[in-house]
């Protein structure tokens, strides 16, 4: 019974999924023209989108876009800025991070940056709400517990990020996916999506 409530559900959760982000790259689409626009005047010789190699559900590795928020060789310094990580666990936050473009600021402050993101949701790499999903290296220093994160579709939001997100330690953060996989549910998402947006407008969108 529980295992067909849960096919059911999933089936709720794509579907909406799949309209949403149709509808978001429509309306967003002015949105997108000009943040492109501005991210070519900013660095006329760099890519628009960036691509990075993240690690999904069941482990499967797929590729996140995101609108390009860092200097071309962003990933080549990173191991140089490893130790002026800001956040405990395995993952890396900088207030501060020397490899973002002016523009780069601007849209990681208001979020623009994930806009790509819809895209990903389309292809079914993604969903709207659910754990992030972590880089490679990241998985790599994962517990068997932590792993457990990986067990649903990843989001681009979820319980993390409406709930303290960069001042949660890593072990916080993994308590609140693991919460929100628990509960997962139509419903959730909905209080979830609405929480994001108010986060999202209060930004001055």
């Amino acid at each position: 019974m529980k295992q067909a409530e849960g096919k059911v559900r999933n089936r709720m959760i794509r579907i909406f999924d799949i309209i949403a982000a149709l509808l978001a790259i429509i309306i967003s689409a002015p949105i997108t023209m000009i943040v492109a626009l501005f991210i070519k005047l900013d660095d006329p010789k760099g890519p628009i989108f960036f691509r990075q190699k993240r690690i999904g559900k069941d482990q499967v590795p797929f590729y996140m876009y995101k609108f390009r928020s860092m200097h071309v060789d962003a990933e080549a310094k990173l191991e140089a800025l490893l130790a002026e990580n800001e956040m405990e666990g395995h993952m890396f936050k900088m207030k501060d991070d020397p490899r973002i473009t002016k523009i780069g600021k601007f849209i990681r402050k208001t979020s623009l940056d994930e806009f790509p993101q819809f895209l990903n949701i389309l292809k079914g790499d993604m969903s709207f709400v659910g754990p992030r999903p972590p880089l490679e290296r990241e998985v790599a220093a994962y517990s068997e517990y932590d792993l457990q994160r990986l067990t649903v579709t990843p989001g681009c939001t979820g319980l993390w990020q409406v709930s303290g997100r960069n001042t949660l330690t890593f072990e916080e953060m993994v308590e609140l996916d693991l919460k929100y996989i628990r509960e997962r549910s139509m419903w959730l998402n909905i209080k979830i999506l609405c929480a994001t947006f108010k986060e999202f407008a209060g930004k001055g969108m």
